[in-house]
């Protein structure tokens, strides 16, 4: 389990979880100062006064304003937690929350909503965005930093991700075509409509670029007739894979390899990313549209699917540094770089945001029926880390802060193209332009 443990723990900053809120408690009688207090006036006024409670670790007199009072509370419990989220509102709050010296009260989701909302029209976000944008970010995306970050997120071990993931281990965003659609259901959905977006058919060649553990590349041979080639730099995520293709029989449609995206050579006929874009940087994207391009066919069609920014915007420190270290989210202008660079055409782009704030809360609510294994495994500062990644991120999305897009190309002189979207919401067989 130490090899497990290690990689989360080097960017978390300790490999000893936190007693649950009272490491760096304040002395007996060590009561907020009226310094405390407009500390926190002040910092709620400087992200955008979010409807919700902010209280100090004595949890009397909370700090709202009558015209912004909503739901739930956030309590200082310690007065580090408190100059440290001044100091830096993204780390330093998320810091204190997995260390257990903030305390939310509500729900989760619904609270952070109502914070990320208002903050990103808040002073702070401004000051962010004019003076933090173009600071060097402290993971990279070499081949060997990338591998090293992959290693740090993904190979926690297998275990864990089955406690929580749907059955096929699928650590993407779901799509509930059908509102009432369970987690699985919606999952396989996801699959379908990617499979129809690439325009895939019995007997294509497919390259897929950062594969999880594998479900994509074995969903388009098993229920399109494709080849698929799919490459991934996660031993245990590669090792998974090929075990799943061997035991469903796969293992002649689909290889997995264990290889950088930059090395990725031969021809195919569809070129599929999903969930890779955010480990790229970007400053890879144009490095990125040059392996697509040598490798797609000049009929061929591709997929990229990433969480994005509806701007261009500094990522979460937390996310990025504690989380997925070398992790970047793109606006759609940054992402235009992969297909300007390489001349291909964007057919289709569709944002999925609403279906990932639904697949986050799924997950979570898993994820919390799981917490007495993991806290043992893994204890209670990686469980509260992990809680608030997963309640955070589904937050940001249903606060508009975070996007999900869905983005369709082809080589640029390719008019082997379908007249509609039709086949990609039925069963009819699509009419192209002829080429």
């Amino acid at each position: 389990m130490k090899t497990l443990r290690e990689p989360f723990h080097a960017f978390a900053g300790s490999n000893r979880p936190l007693d649950r809120g009272q490491a760096g408690a304040p002395r007996t009688g060590d009561s907020p100062t009226l310094i405390d207090r407009r500390l926190v006036s002040l910092l709620k006024s400087v992200i955008g006064m979010p409807p919700v409670e902010f209280a100090l670790w004595d949890d009397g007199g909370a700090i709202t304003h009558a015209r912004h009072a909503g739901s739930g509370r956030i309590t200082f419990l310690t007065r580090r937690a408190l100059w440290r989220t001044c100091l830096r509102p993204d780390m330093g709050f998320c810091d204190a929350y997995a260390a257990g010296e903030v305390r939310i009260d509500g729900d989760l989701i619904d609270v952070m909503t109502r914070v990320i909302r208002s903050a990103d029209y808040s002073r702070w976000h401004e000051f962010r965005r004019r003076h933090l944008l173009w600071l060097p970010l402290p993971f990279g995306n070499s081949p060997s930093e990338s591998r090293r970050n992959i290693a740090a997120h993904y190979d926690l071990g297998n275990d864990f991700y089955r406690m929580w993931l749907d059955p096929d281990m699928v650590y993407t965003c779901a799509y509930y075509r059908d509102g009432s659609a369970d987690l699985a259901t919606a999952q396989q959905m996801k699959m379908d409509h990617v499979c129809r977006k690439a325009g895939l058919t019995p007997g294509m060649e497919v390259i897929e670029a950062g594969c999880g553990w594998g479900a994509l590349a074995l969903y388009m041979a098993r229920h399109y007739g494709v080849r698929v080639r799919a490459f991934n730099i996660s031993r245990e995520q590669t090792d998974y894979g090929r075990q799943q293709a061997h035991e469903l029989g796969l293992q002649q449609s689909v290889e997995f390899i264990e290889d950088d995206y930059r090395n990725i050579d031969g021809r195919c006929d569809a070129f599929v990313s999903v969930g890779m874009l955010e480990h790229v940087g970007r400053d890879h994207y144009r490095e990125l549209g040059r392996v697509i391009r040598r490798c797609l066919s000049p009929r061929g069609r591709g997929l990229i699917h990433s969480v994005g920014r509806n701007r261009i915007s500094p990522v979460n420190g937390w996310i990025h540094r504690r989380i997925f270290p070398g992790s970047y989210t793109p606006s759609l202008r940054e992402m235009m770089d992969i297909f300007e660079s390489a001349d291909l055409s964007v057919l289709d782009v569709e944002n999925l945001r609403l279906h990932y704030a639904r697949t986050l809360a799924d997950w979570l609510q898993r994820f919390e029926r799981e917490v007495p294994d993991i806290t043992w495994r893994y204890g209670d500062y990686f469980v509260r880390a992990w809680r608030l990644y997963l309640g955070g991120c589904s937050a940001a999305f249903a606060a508009g802060n975070l996007q999900l897009f869905q983005v369709v190309f082809t080589p640029a002189r390719n008019n082997h193209l379908p007249r509609s979207r039709a086949a990609l919401y039925t069963d009819t067989v699509p009419d192209f332009w002829e080429a």
